[in-house]
């Protein structure tokens, strides 16, 4: 067991894509944290080349690894911005290990999401639909407005991000639209209405709306809007550089090191819950 005042020691997982890459970054310039490994899928033709060059920090000495297995004996914990399926091969190893697991990964099935609150048991997982300070900040407002203004006040949940993103709707609007389902006591799945298309008939009250916007190089725009009679909340979120959810991720990363094994969110890293 590692020292509490000695530096949390991380892999980094998907270390070739542009989350890892911004996160090796981001370890690189952050206090109390050091870069214990770097992993990407075995058949990435990254193996091998150094995390550091890689990033664009000049040579570190850490090779990208395909398997993370042996790297977490030697780590504290693992960070990833992955796949669904990387992420569910991930859990079971950090549960093995015991370690803190941060997941950034989105678009989980219900299946998936069961299989990772099963590892909780033995792992110290964070994981959000969002790693940004800022986004779960306005999730807490989002659930705190929702819980405010009764089902004459709509809501639509708009967002849009880059052309390579490959889930809709993002996982933040999901996270966002659970907040404002929270706020209202009511099943999002039951409310959620995505993607209107066609003659759809008038708008249900208590209804939650959500539109998928893809285009660019966005990073991610949220914005959740309460369409009252005749006027308009609208609470928004832009980002603007990916460093924020690294950032977001380490302080999740140090936050879990002191935990117990269970299933977080990044509300519970921020103390949100009660707001």
């Amino acid at each position: 067991m590692p020292a509490a005042n000695s530096d949390m020691r991380v892999v980094v997982a998907g270390a070739g894509g542009r989350m890892g890459r911004t996160l090796i970054h981001a370890i690189a310039a952050s206090k109390g944290l050091t870069l214990a490994g770097a992993v990407d899928a075995p058949d990435s033709a990254v193996i091998g080349r150094d995390a550091g060059e890689l990033a664009g920090l000049g040579a570190n000495g850490i090779k990208i690894a395909g398997d993370p297995a042996p790297l977490l004996q030697v780590a504290d914990g693992l960070i990833e911005f992955t796949t669904p399926a990387a992420t569910l091969a991930l859990a079971a190893l950090t549960a093995a290990a015991g370690k803190v697991h941060i997941i950034g990964t989105t678009g989980h099935s219900a299946e998936e999401e069961a299989v990772i609150a099963k590892a909780a048991s033995r792992a110290i997982i964070v994981k959000s639909g969002n790693m940004s300070l800022g986004v779960n900040l306005l999730a807490a407002l989002v659930k705190r407005v929702a819980k405010a203004l009764d089902e004459d006040y709509d809501i639509e949940i708009v967002e849009m991000h880059h052309n390579k993103k490959i889930d809709a709707p993002s996982g933040t609007a999901l996270m966002l639209g659970r907040a404002a389902a929270e706020g209202r006591g009511v099943d999002l799945k039951a409310r959620s209405v995505r993607g209107r298309d066609g003659v759809t008939g008038a708008r249900r009250a208590g209804d939650i709306g959500f539109a998928s916007l893809r285009g660019g190089t966005v990073v991610g725009e949220h914005t959740v809007i309460f369409a009252g009679p005749a006027e308009r909340v609208e609470l928004a979120h832009r980002a603007e550089d990916r460093m924020i959810f690294a950032r977001g991720a380490l302080h999740a990363a140090l936050w879990a090191r002191g935990q117990k094994p269970g299933l977080y969110t990044m509300a519970d890293v921020l103390a949100l819950k009660d707001i």
